[in-house]
Order: C-alpha cells, then structure tokens, then sequence
C-alpha cells in the first residue's frame, strides 16, 4: 500500500512539473509576440500583398515592424484595422503598437505615446492631367476627397473646405479616376503609387500649404519598455540606412 502511495506521489509531482513547463513555455510563447496595428490601404507603406514580408502584409512600415520585433527577440505579428481605430486599439490593448504612417500630432500626444520619428512627408493633391488646379487655393470650388482619419482630411478642413472622406486610398482614387471628384489630398509618398498605378493622374505640390509631417510608431501612454525598445531599433536603422533602403525597395 505504502509503495502504491508512493509511486502515485511521484506520477502526480512529474505531472506537476510538466504542467508549469507548458505553463512556462506557452507564457514565453505570447511574450515573444510583438502584435502591431496598421491600416494596409496605404502603399507604399502598408498594403496587402500575395507574399508580403509579415504573412500578407508588405510594405516600408511592415519591413520596419518586422525588424523592430526581430531586433528584440520576437515575431511580428499584423493586426489589419481601420485607421481611425488604432489609437483606440493601443488604449485597450488590442494591440502593441501602430504603425501606420501616422503623423505625430499633439491631440494623438494625449492619448498615446509617439516613438522617434522614422519618415518625413508632406500632403499633394492628385489631380488629372489637365486639371486647372495649381496650388491649394484653387481647390475653393471644387469636389475634394480625402481619406478619413488621415492628415490630408484635418488640411482641408482646417482651409475651410468642403470634401467628402472615404476609408480607403483606393477608394478616393476611384473616384477621380471615373471623374466624380476633381481632387484628391493625401501623403505624398502614396500620392506617387496611385499616379504610377493610373495613367493620366498627376500630383500637384503647394508647400505654403501644406506644411511637412513626421511618422512615427504609437504605443500605449506609460509603456516605456516597448517605447525604449522601438527607439533603440529605429535609431540604429535610421543610422545603418535600413530604411532609407526600405524606402527605395517599395517607393522607389
């Protein structure tokens, strides 16, 4: 009886053990996963892609997401979201970070924090070719689009003009294209994929009116290990040139 007791005794401590290795390994399995936020209607930044550089998802911010994961230990992983959740998404939770050709602006400073900058850009409209449009003014009396949440939206709005906001880039392009709006404001660097993808676009530049921007990875207010870490990435990768190479790759 006392040996039966015994061995019953030990089949449960080993059981014990393998029970708190799984428990281990599978808590180091979810730390090793680095979940990043992204709207991936935004070429040449986030897009999806046949075979992207993170599952589906390709990119310069989808290149510089992997990266940062790597540098620190872990995988990437790619939460596909509307733009105008993803400040939301950091609060809650959902996910890590966003990365998303963000703009560093001080109503988003309230609500997360903003890494270095990586990207500087400015907005351009698109227009077609022979469009009367020169420089922003001439936008007045014109049907403008805009994509919601994105800087090109709060410009306009703050020139006093009325636009209509699509979700999607694509969307916005569509709708020029087929000649049921004359312009359409958006970053710069997607400005030259729409007009590479479409023949008989052109991008009108007017920087009196449209101020630089800078872009920059967004993380939960407080969360300063996961900020030190995205910084010491993206510093050593702005100094080595790795993203301006990601930049010539995928915006030529």
């Amino acid at each position: 009886m006392k040996k039966a007791v015994k061995i019953l005794s030990i089949v449960l401590a080993l059981a014990a053990v393998i029970t708190l290795f799984a428990a281990c390994g599978k808590k180091e399995a979810e730390t090793k996963t680095l979940t990043f936020g992204t709207n991936a209607e935004f070429p040449p930044f986030e897009f999806v892609a046949s075979n992207g550089v993170i599952d589906n998802y390709d990119g310069i911010d989808m290149a510089i997401a992997k990266q940062v994961a790597e540098e620190n230990g872990m995988q990437a992983k790619i939460e596909n979201l509307e733009f105008d959740s993803l400040i939301v998404a950091v609060q809650n939770g959902q996910i890590d970070a966003a990365i998303a050709g963000m703009t560093i602006k001080p109503e988003r400073l309230e609500s997360v924090d903003f890494s270095i900058p990586y990207y500087k850009a400015t907005q351009v409209m698109i227009v077609k070719e022979g469009s009367t449009i020169t420089k922003a003014e001439d936008m007045a009396d014109k049907k403008i689009v805009v994509i919601q949440g994105y800087t090109g939206e709060s410009c306009v709005k703050d020139m006093g003009y009325k636009y209509e906001a699509f979700k999607k880039g694509s969307e916005a392009i569509l709708e020029l294209v087929n000649g049921k709006c004359d312009v359409v404001v958006i970053d710069s660097a997607t400005a030259k994929n729409y007009v590479a993808d479409n023949p008989g676009l052109k991008i009108v530049e007017d920087n009196n009116a449209f101020e630089g921007e800078e872009y920059a990875i967004a993380v939960k207010k407080g969360n300063t290990e996961l900020l030190n870490k995205i910084n010491a990435t993206l510093e050593k990768m702005l100094a080595d040139g790795t993203i301006e190479k990601f930049g010539a790759q995928y915006a030529g």
